[in-house]
């Protein structure tokens, strides 16, 4: 009885690891200017997201303690 190998099996390490290095080759990496930009976004969004959540979770506890205090 032969035994036969599965192909996928086959040098399947090494394999991902070079179509994975040849995919990043492929990548458009920002340049340091545009990384710095959109990293200043993403702290400025944040920073204004924080800001809306908090003071809707300060609204909706005041809401919450007034109506408890009504009843």
């Amino acid at each position: 009885m032969a035994v036969v190998k599965d192909s996928k099996q086959e040098g399947g390490i090494q394999r991902w690891f070079q179509e994975t290095r040849g995919e990043l080759r492929k990548v458009v990496w920002p340049t340091r200017e545009e990384a710095l930009r959109l990293t200043y976004v993403v702290i400025a969004i944040s920073l204004v997201m924080g800001a809306v959540l908090g003071l809707l979770d300060f609204l909706l506890n005041s809401l919450y303690t007034f109506l408890i205090s009504l009843g």
